[in-house]
């Protein structure tokens, strides 16, 4: 038997528990960075290694290989009576489910018995966050109730990884006026996801916007902002070197809406999240991102955005897809105008 799951945390508590079977840990996060559709697996494992490889300071080779062990895990599950997959309900553990199930979708596992494990809580846990939340015991406690993978599941996951690394990102709006029913979870991680696009009204997404909200209220050291970001957005489901990701985008803009005192600039323009940084981020708002947040002027306006949403590249060379709040819905508004 072959559990995956998402992530080290996860894997890790299953493999101290009682569970029978081998423990995979799935590192990705396709929540950032380029997931274009029309590439070549060769392509695919490039493209994400040096994402990955860039954003999360690791060494390029060594991110291609932990891609490539990954594949060749998922091309052996024909060695195992059953697969069971460990995944949540935000969006980061969403988006990897969905890359699971159209990777068998379109390899089919044979004999091989395929099942699930997703869920948004557990018995006396209130505001459940995720697996890794668990004690050994209470992790394996789940496992009678996995359910294998319909054929119904496969389907809906395929049309939404399409959606999801499509340019238009109106397909995925498409895909939420259908019945997502299949996958419990899918219809809230995804219509979250939409709202990271730019919003109508200051250019900043729903994480970025919600950041520069909680800092403007005091939190300005990074693990309060961290923990206060989560409670109040958990649907996203993002580590602290996603959410470090949002925030440097705002710091190192042309116009920037973030300061950090106290850190050295040397320290302030790693990709990675450190322990100095932790302990010695203080965060606050410039003047442009107070403006921002008041809806006074425009990030995109105010800097060149070059961003990737899933399939969709947000670039000043192009027009620009817009959250509108008012009608919860994407418009296209062309840049400059």
């Amino acid at each position: 038997m072959l559990h995956i799951h998402n992530g080290d945390c996860s894997a890790e508590i299953a493999r101290r528990s009682s569970l029978p079977g081998e423990h995979f840990a799935w590192r990705e996060s396709l929540i950032t960075g380029p997931t274009p559709a029309g590439l070549s697996a060769d392509d695919w494992r490039k493209l994400r290694g040096l994402h990955l490889s860039e954003t999360y300071g690791v060494d390029l080779q060594e991110c291609e290989r932990g891609l490539l062990t990954q594949e060749e895990k998922l091309k052996s599950i024909s060695d195992h009576e059953e697969v069971v997959l460990w995944f949540e309900h935000d969006l980061f553990c969403q988006l990897h489910l969905l890359y699971l199930l159209d990777w068998f979708a379109v390899r089919p596992p044979g004999t091989t018995k395929l099942s699930l494990i997703c869920t948004n809580q557990f018995p006396g846990k209130q505001n459940f966050r995720g697996l890794g939340e668990l004690n050994p015991d209470e992790f394996a406690s789940l496992f009678p109730a996995r359910a294998e993978v319909t054929a119904q599941q496969l389907k809906l996951a395929q049309e939404a990884w399409q959606a999801y690394r499509s340019p238009a990102p109106t397909d995925l709006e498409k895909l939420l006026q259908t019945d997502t029913s299949a996958l419990p979870f899918l219809d809230a991680a995804l219509s979250a996801h939409l709202q990271r696009f730019p919003d109508s009204n200051n250019g900043l997404g729903c994480i970025e916007n919600r950041a520069l909200q909680l800092i403007a209220v005091g939190a300005n050291g990074f693990s309060d902002l961290f923990l206060k970001f989560r409670n109040a957005e958990p649907v996203y489901g993002l580590g602290d070197a996603q959410f470090w990701l949002a925030l440097r985008q705002m710091i190192n803009a042309r116009e920037p809406l973030l300061e950090i005192e106290d850190v050295p600039h040397d320290i302030l323009i790693e990709q990675t999240l450190t322990p100095t940084l932790v302990q010695k981020a203080k965060f606050r708002l410039t003047a442009a991102g107070e403006s921002v947040l008041r809806n006074e002027a425009d990030f995109v306006t105010l800097n060149v955005i070059d961003l990737w949403l899933g399939g969709v590249h947000l670039s000043a060379k192009t027009n620009i897809w817009r959250w509108d709040n008012d009608s919860q819905s994407l418009i296209l508004k062309i840049v400059g105008s």
